[in-house]
């Protein structure tokens, strides 16, 4: 060592991150596969996957679903990122955004009775970058609502039933906010089983997408009597030079392709969110009838 050169080599240069940690390789799905969660410590045994999802069996016959990849999983104490095999005769799996495998082209399914109901164009336009190929798959189409304050009246429009379910993706679906009152009304309104709402703890569905695939540290706190979506491109500056009162809906559209362009893969969004929509598509598709439209 160079006797100028106190402290050695920069602890920082190189890939000082993962230094000491073992690699997280890539593993394909088996059933019977014992598989750990890391962050909550579930251990169960692969009994399926679909839709990006894999599902577990504890020892107490509890099951739980879990996404497919790279989510902190163990075997034989080993990180491992969970694959779905390709299918036999193919040379290397391909994978849908939502971490699917992609199977071989097929004639497009005639669209299920089911519906998922989303809350606004983002959501919908979201939704089919990273879930499109699956849901054509399974024959569900997505359809956005424009807003929730009537989700009564739609849901009832709708007429839930057997055959024919309704799942519903709604922003904010926090306690003690509007959104969760009316999911409340809708839960007691004597639609059973044949209706899900799920949602997710952000203001607008922009901040379901991790803020690092924007080159961005965080998502900036916007008032509450402001706008959320021009609100949030006045705190970062975009369009460059503008202010809030001048940001208008024509900017907000493309800043938002230009954000949606930057998502390719479930990877990319907050795994809550993901969580959420892949229950919905495991909804609608549960008690499918082979009726069409």
């Amino acid at each position: 060592m160079d006797a100028s050169d106190r402290y050695g080599r920069d602890v920082l240069s190189g890939d000082w991150r993962h230094a000491g940690k073992p690699r997280t390789a890539d593993l394909p799905l088996s059933r019977g596969l014992i598989v750990e969660v890391g962050s909550d410590g579930y251990c169960g045994e692969v009994v399926g996957w679909e839709n990006g999802m894999v599902l577990l069996e504890d020892r107490a016959g509890r099951r739980r679903s879990f996404p497919v990849g790279e989510f902190g999983y163990l075997v034989e104490g080993q990180p491992v990122a969970l694959r779905i095999p390709p299918s036999r005769g193919s040379s290397a799996p391909r994978y849908t955004a939502s971490g699917s495998r992609a199977g071989t082209r097929e004639p497009a399914r005639v669209a299920l009775t089911s519906r998922i109901y989303v809350e606004g164009r983002h959501d919908a336009e979201l939704v089919e970058r990273i879930w499109g190929d699956d849901l054509r798959h399974v024959g569900v189409v997505v359809e956005y609502m424009g807003g929730m304050d009537d989700l009564l009246g739609i849901v009832g429009d709708f007429r839930p039933g057997p055959g024919r379910r309704l799942g519903v993706l709604i922003d904010h679906l926090v306690a003690k906010t509007k959104e969760s009152r009316v999911a409340a009304q809708v839960a007691h309104a004597g639609y059973g089983e044949h209706v899900l709402i799920v949602g997710h703890r952000f203001i607008d569905v922009w901040q379901t997408i991790r803020p690092q695939v924007l080159g961005i540290g965080e998502w900036p706190r916007v008032p509450m009597d402001r706008d959320f979506k021009k609100g949030t491109l006045a705190a970062l500056g975009v369009p460059r030079g503008k202010r809030y009162e001048q940001i208008d809906q024509a900017d907000v559209g493309r800043a938002w392709q230009a954000m949606l362009a930057k998502v390719s893969t479930y990877r990319d969004l907050d795994i809550d969110f993901v969580r959420q929509v892949e229950r919905l598509i495991d909804f609608v598709t549960q008690d499918d009838p082979g009726e069409s439209v």
